[in-house]
């Protein structure tokens, strides 16, 4: 999948912030210069317009990351900006107050642009800003994306303007109906999805370019690794870097079982016992092919089970809606091919199946993907449990995954119900 297509899903699912204990560190070039950071949204010089704005989000107190940036990016002088952190931490939403805070709306032209790599991005972005800005009737916003058609010669008077690097140089270079040396806040999205993508980075770089030197910029990435960083010492000058320090997926805070059976009926069998047994509260099981999880997903129905399935063929917007159902508890059940073993946050699953282990194409161990498969069960320190269901001519990769990362994953008589129910108590 796309990264930008996880992205779009990270932010169509998360209705609010993510409870992250991770350590935020700020870079800066003068290590003496004064930092601050805010507990509430109150102390931010924030119009009372914006705060019912931020309030209507959901939002009752800044994120850890929302702290420490949006002192920066409200401060006079304005200050350049590199942030990092995972998708949930309320990015778009800091730099979506820093755009409404510096729009002036008595002034008639765009004076803030954001650019995201993808359509659906740019779109999602600017329903934040409706959302957050829905009481600042007079800043409007217009969108540099594919499909919006302006006649030449037309004037822009939206304050706010949110595109796509190619659609936005048509708009400044073809069409002259953008000027960009009237922009006094300039946002990046998705640094790291730019430069995955051809064509994007030299897009963005060249809009650089022709912006005021005096126009503030905030750079936004979901990682900030050597491309990420080699890109921002390019367009950002001085910039003061905020990370939030990665969180490595570990397998530390997850019992792994294992159990074998002859066949996918036997699999599903123990699958049965499994979840007879345990009062699991909501369940990711992963399948290798989609035949196979759409095969389980209807047997699983017929049994009386809320399932719910996600596969490669369902669009981003129909992925988003399976997986925000499933966080709101109307499904218990999440049968998902690998699409999902990666990226995707949902804090309430603390038990993964595989139902059969993911192989990579020489019939090898796949490490990485079964990793974030049960990473799944993991998240933000949560204890999880993982369950694998294994045919006898596969034992021998459990062997090769303990080995691999140097874990124990112990077997289990998938038709012993009081070992089951011991394990489950």
């Amino acid at each position: 999948v796309p990264l930008a297509e996880l992205s779009l899903m990270n932010k169509l699912i998360h209705t609010s912030l993510v409870e992250s204990d991770q350590y935020v560190e700020i870079l800066r070039n003068d290590p003496t210069s004064p930092l601050y950071s805010v507990k509430t949204f109150e102390q931010l010089p924030l119009k009372k317009e914006l705060l019912r704005g931020v309030y209507m989000m959901g939002f009752n107190r800044p994120s850890k990351i929302q702290e420490q940036a949006l002192p920066l990016m409200l401060a006079y002088p304005p200050q350049n900006l590199i942030a990092q952190s995972q998708s949930g931490t309320g990015k778009t939403a800091a730099f979506v107050l820093a755009m409404l805070s510096r729009a002036n709306a008595n002034e008639k032209y765009p004076q803030c642009l954001c650019l995201a790599p993808t359509y659906e991005l740019a779109l999602q972005i600017g329903q934040v800003v409706r959302t957050i800005g829905k009481f600042c009737t007079d800043i409007k916003v217009n969108y540099a994306v594919r499909g919006n058609r302006i006649l030449k010669g037309m004037v822009l008077e939206e304050q706010i303007i949110i595109g796509t690097p190619g659609t936005t140089l048509d708009w400044c270079f073809k069409q002259r109906i953008l000027d960009l040396t009237k922009i006094s806040l300039f946002v990046l999205d998705e640094a790291d999805i730019m430069i995955d993508t051809q064509g994007l980075s030299c897009q963005s770089i060249r809009i650089h370019r022709a912006l005021p030197k005096s126009c503030q910029v905030l750079l936004f990435s979901a990682t900030f690794k050597e491309p990420v960083r080699a890109f921002a010492e390019r367009i950002i000058p001085d910039p003061i870097v905020i990370k939030l320090r990665e969180e490595e997926l570990t397998l530390g805070n997850i019992r792994q079982y294992f159990m074998v059976c002859q066949n996918s009926e036997e699999q599903y069998k123990a699958l049965c016992n499994l979840y007879g047994s345990f009062t699991i509260g909501q369940v990711m099981i992963f399948c290798q092919t989609r035949r196979l999880a759409d095969w389980l997903s209807g047997k699983m129905s017929r049994d009386g089970h809320q399932v719910a399935t996600l596969t490669a063929e369902l669009t981003v917007v129909q992925r988003a809606s399976v997986i925000q159902r499933f966080r709101e508890g109307k499904e218990k059940v999440l049968i998902a091919t690998n699409v999902c073993a990666r990226g995707i946050d949902v804090q309430q699953v603390t038990t993964v199946v595989n139902f059969g282990l993911p192989r990579s194409q020489d019939g090898e161990p796949d490490f990485e993907t079964y990793l974030h498969r049960i990473g799944r069960a993991g998240r933000f320190g949560h204890r999880g449990i993982a369950f694998s269901m294994v045919e006898n001519e596969t034992v021998e990769l459990v062997h090769k995954i303990e080995k691999h990362f140097q874990t124990t994953i112990k077997q289990l008589d998938p038709y012993d119900m009081d070992e089951l129910e011991k394990l489950a108590a």
